[in-house]
């Protein structure tokens, strides 16, 4: 029986979950409260200079997924890319991620990878033995002066706390080689939309069975009378926001052009906590097998998310936690209504994983549709 299903959102989860049960015959509709598709991957020619910008900030396409990669390259060519951030601390500029050359750099030394090794450890911090924090796990494994130039101030920044007050899980996996790469990710395929991610996203959406509107903000009594919902919004926004909001950070760009290459780089960062901005991004830099002569560029702010600001990094702490274990409960008691995304889980998600929980999702649908079991709200768990 042929189902009419909605999906809240025209960024990676609605388009990708939309088109796979618009192919398996399904009536799909698609709406956003946004004036443009693809959420906040969006892009578009800048009219001036013809350079491709990315509106909501850069987004770099990575991946060791050999589905998704194939996925997105069959909407769009995928030209290689590699992310070569620099950042500019304590009036220098070095590589990042951290590598041999940046340590050489900084502490003047000519150090080959063991010896680097052996000089890093004896910079750590060794009494710490569990890190409990942010600023802990960067003690631990880099020590205080790295500490300082690369990840303090850029940290308290980004997140508006100190990094004594975050999870040591935010960084995880420190990003510290022992070699001279500097290609910030280590997957096995990266590149980028040859014609921006837009138009990639509009071509998934472009099947007889999916119909797309915009500028439609959506609330939970306007998606009754679907099948099914498949929700990417924020997850407290699809109940009102009854329990309280979710944090968030959000960002401010302020944009300015330049004639010629501004920055020789995609992406500077600013480590020092004194320039109040994250980053600069020189978005030409993005598609270096195009030449511009006009510039596009943006400084990066981050702040607290107000209720009418876009949401971009979740905070996840304990009382962030907290209310989400309660609006996960909440949804789990909703019928026909699937919660996807970046948003509707309340988890920071590359794009890659966007696509393959979107993918797994409308599988998981459709194979619902076959055996009569009920879908989840949830395919993957928030908490």
């Amino acid at each position: 029986m042929t189902k009419h299903c909605l999906m809240v959102g025209a960024g990676l989860s609605g388009a990708v979950i939309g088109r796979m049960l618009a192919e398996a015959g399904h009536r799909v509709t698609v709406l956003d409260a946004r004036g443009h598709i693809g959420g906040n991957c969006h892009t578009e020619r800048d009219a001036d200079t013809g350079v491709m910008v990315h509106v909501y900030g850069p987004h770099i396409f990575h991946t060791d997924d050999a589905e998704v990669w194939d996925y997105v390259n069959g909407f769009e060519t995928f030209l290689p890319y590699k992310n070569r951030v620099k950042t500019t601390s304590q009036g220098a500029v070095y590589s990042l991620p951290v590598n041999l050359h940046t340590i050489n750099q900084f502490f003047g030394q000519t150090l080959r990878p063991d010896e680097a090794r052996v000089f890093l450890e004896s910079k750590a911090d060794t009494s710490i033995s569990d890190p409990q924090t942010f600023e802990e796990q960067a003690l631990r494994f880099v020590g205080p002066e790295l500490y300082e130039a690369f990840f303090k101030g850029y940290t308290i920044k980004q997140w508006g706390c100190s990094p004594s007050d975050l999870p040591a899980s935010i960084l995880k996996r420190l990003p510290v080689r022992f070699n001279y790469d500097d290609n910030y990710f280590f997957h096995k395929f990266q590149g980028m939309p040859e014609n921006g991610y837009s138009a990639m996203i509009g071509r998934i959406l472009d099947h007889a069975n999916i119909t797309v509107t915009l500028n439609t903000p959506v609330s939970r009594d306007q998606a009754a009378g679907y099948d099914h919902v498949f929700y990417s919004g924020p997850i407290d926004g699809w109940f009102g926001f009854d329990l309280g909001r979710l944090g968030y950070r959000t960002l401010d760009f302020e944009r300015f052009d330049y004639r010629g290459d501004y920055q020789g780089c995609a992406v500077m960062n600013y480590g020092d906590v004194d320039v109040p901005y994250t980053r600069i991004t020189e978005h030409k830099h993005f598609a270096p097998w195009e030449s511009h002569e006009g510039s596009v560029l943006y400084k990066e702010f981050s702040r607290a998310c107000g209720p009418d600001d876009i949401p971009y990094y979740p905070i996840r702490q304990v009382a962030e936690k907290t209310l989400l274990a309660e609006y996960v409960a909440k949804a789990e008691a909703e019928a026909n209504v699937t919660f996807v995304g970046r948003l509707g889980t309340y988890r920071y998600l590359d794009m890659d994983v966007t696509i393959r929980e979107a993918l797994d999702c409308g599988r998981r649908y459709l194979a619902t549709l076959e055996t009569g079991e009920p879908m989840p709200a949830f395919t993957v768990n928030p908490l």
